[in-house]
């Protein structure tokens, strides 16, 4: 399986294709996802799995952002299921987000009209922008203007993300669709707000929410595969690294094995 690029889109296709994944990744490591996110993505490939991974900028206006990673999904997935093997039968779509990505999902399936299996929900943020930009605040005039022209902001000193988190809750549990739901918070994780989301969710779909606290913090689903190739001869310098490998990947690999247990269960059965 190899990464391509489709229609603004970060595509994985493994051979015989279960499922589909759509995967928003957190607010400034979102740009490249099919880097920055790669091996817990291509372990989802591997368990047949197709992921499109879609990139975005971060703005302060999520319902744009929200509406534009959508609409980039579907022309995508268009494209795919009229040249690949995803055209060759219906495949349950599942939508995974870290962070923003979170936020992002619950919007998609607030505001627009989507068909999904279900949401993975991993380390939910819905701050407001003087919490997530802490140092917006600090600036002098001239630096804030100059902060919020990157971003095509009208200047202004009541800066806040479009929807604002009570409006994205209240969003949530008026309009929200997708039933079935799995939300991951770790325990090292002091930006996390899954506790505040979860009985939004529940109340909207009884007996339908999960949640589940894994070891871990804020930046798990980033971890990275460790290259330690051994000599001819086994030393203890090799016994360190092997360890060293095994603990950096203990929580990562939990959160996989989570992630696909719920996805299917028969896979870890």
């Amino acid at each position: 399986m190899d990464w391509q690029e489709l229609y603004g889109s970060w595509v994985l296709i493994p051979p015989r294709p279960t499922g589909i994944v759509h995967f928003l990744g957190g607010a400034f490591v979102a740009t490249a996802p099919q880097l920055t996110y790669r091996w817990l993505l291509e372990q989802l490939g591997r368990q047949g799995y197709a992921v499109i991974a879609t990139p975005f900028i971060n703005t302060f206006d999520h319902v744009a952002i929200a509406r534009e990673v959508l609409n980039r999904f579907e022309t995508t997935l268009d494209r795919l299921q009229a040249t690949t093997v995803l055209s060759k039968k219906y495949l349950p779509i599942y939508g995974v987000g870290h962070s923003m990505g979170c936020k992002l999902h619950l919007l998609i399936g607030s505001l627009f009209s989507v068909e999904r299996a279900g949401n993975i929900l991993i380390s939910f943020n819905n701050y407001p922008a003087k919490r997530a930009i802490p140092f917006l605040e600090q600036l002098n005039v001239q630096e804030r203007l100059a902060f919020l022209k990157q971003f095509n902001i009208t200047p202004a000193f009541d800066v806040e993300f479009t929807p604002s988190p009570l409006e994205t809750n209240e969003l949530i549990a008026e309009r929200y669709e997708v039933r079935r739901n799995l939300l991951i918070k770790f325990t090292n994780d002091e930006i996390d707000q899954t506790v505040s989301l979860t009985p939004i969710l529940q109340q909207r779909f009884p007996g339908m929410v999960a949640m589940q606290t894994l070891p871990g913090n804020h930046l798990t689903p980033l971890g990275q595969d460790i290259n330690w190739t051994t000599g001819d001869v086994f030393t203890p310098w090799d016994a360190i690294g092997q360890w060293f490998k095994q603990e950096a990947y203990r929580d990562l690999n939990l959160l996989k094995r989570e992630i696909i247990r719920w996805l299917n269960p028969l896979l870890l059965a």
